[in-house]
């Protein structure tokens, strides 16, 4: 499941979730916007796990909870703590944050 933040509650889907995979973005960030199909992509392939794309600017609330400091970051949530993040415009580094969480 894909869902596009609308508000600066990320921390309800967090805390609501046992997984939970955040892509943060910016409209201006052009490696946002290549990974963002690649991104689709992975959240159409495991439906059971919701998948965020969180305005980073817009939600500075929600980019707190992974400490978002470069874009795109990845952060994977599990148990309602942040179990990882990654940095990257590469798919196998997502790959790899999606494994984390569900094969741990």
């Amino acid at each position: 499941m894909l869902q596009e933040l609308e508000n600066d509650n990320l921390a309800d889907i967090v805390k609501d979730n046992d997984v939970v995979l955040v892509q943060y973005s910016a409209t201006w960030c052009g490696n946002c916007k290549i990974m963002k199909p690649k991104f689709k992509k992975l959240a159409s392939e495991n439906g059971q796990i919701p998948f965020v794309i969180a305005d980073a600017e817009r939600f500075p609330q929600s980019r707190q909870l992974a400490n978002v400091s470069n874009l795109p970051t990845f952060a994977a949530f599990k148990g309602g703590q942040l179990v990882n993040q990654v940095q990257t415009n590469k798919f196998d580094p997502l790959i790899d944050l999606l494994n984390e969480v569900t094969h741990n």
